[in-house]
């Protein structure tokens, strides 16, 4: 059990980087002050069960997940949405850090504000049903199902569905550097 202890801080430190909130947020959230949550980050401090279920709250992933539990047995992925910035977002694989995997669902916005953002990691999608806009520096591109994109996510980008329908797209999102490998 100590080597699994161990390993909860690089684990919440990769969840709390992946959602992009800094030790504030994270404390505005949980109640744990911004000193704890960089000592249990650290591996300088160990996690209690009380730190330890608002965590996972925050972070949205199971307590098991948290402490990487051993498997079950069963390899099912059970989906908890997530929302965010209006979209719906379906978690398709289990584990923080490396390529992560979702379900974009978008409902229309065609009068969207278009704020392009940029940030750290490496973006592939494929969008299944509907209209995707992607906007990727000086390009204005509408993808249709069966069409596939990937970028690098520090040129400035913008992903909308400028409707009429619903837009699902199936999402790879991956630290600097790394890319998918279709084969």
């Amino acid at each position: 059990m100590s080597d699994e202890i161990v390993q909860v801080g690089p684990r919440l430190r990769a969840l709390r980087q992946q959602r992009g909130a800094t030790l504030r947020d994270l404390a505005e959230e949980t109640g744990i002050s911004v000193s704890t949550l960089s000592r249990l980050e650290s591996g300088q401090r160990r996690p209690t069960l009380e730190q330890l279920l608002p965590l996972a709250r925050a972070h949205r992933v199971s307590l098991d997940e948290l402490v990487d539990a051993p498997a079950t047995g069963d390899p099912r992925v059970q989906l908890r949405p997530v929302r965010r910035h209006g979209r719906t977002f379906l978690p398709l694989t289990r584990r923080p850090g490396g390529l992560q995997a979702y379900k974009m669902v978008m409902l229309p916005e065609p009068d969207a504000v278009t704020d392009l953002r940029t940030h750290e990691g490496y973006e592939w999608i494929y969008v299944l049903s509907g209209q995707l806009r992607l906007l990727l520096g000086d390009r204005d591109l509408t993808l249709g199902p069966g069409e596939v994109v990937e970028f690098d996510t520090r040129t400035p980008h913008w992903l909308g569905n400028p409707g009429p329908h619903p837009t699902e797209a199936l999402a790879l999102f991956g630290p600097q550097g790394e890319r998918m490998h279709v084969r």
